[in-house]
């Protein structure tokens, strides 16, 4: 199996995960370079996947606000409008 054969199969939640587990791998400086390369081409699949995953999830929501023809933006509780940076 592909690797995006196997990540059809992945919820959002399990390529997030995945994703974390490679950046730590990265992270550690342990991996030959080929394989430092190979982790973090997949890891550059898996983000391309949770990207699409996000975007679909807001257009479902997007149109669960539509009312009347019109989309009415409400932001969630406690949320600065979603441009947030990723703590480094």
């Amino acid at each position: 199996m592909t690797l995006l054969s196997n990540m059809a199969k992945k919820s959002f939640e399990e390529a997030l995960a995945r994703l974390e587990e490679i950046t730590a791998e990265l992270e550690d400086g342990d991996l030959s370079l080929e394989k430092s390369l190979k982790k973090f081409d997949e890891g550059i699949k898996l983000a391309e996947y949770c990207t699409t995953q996000l975007a679909e999830a807001k257009a479902k929501v997007e149109i669960l606000l539509e009312r009347d023809g019109r989309l009415e933006s409400t932001p969630f509780a406690g949320a600065d409008g979603g441009d947030q940076t990723v703590p480094e």
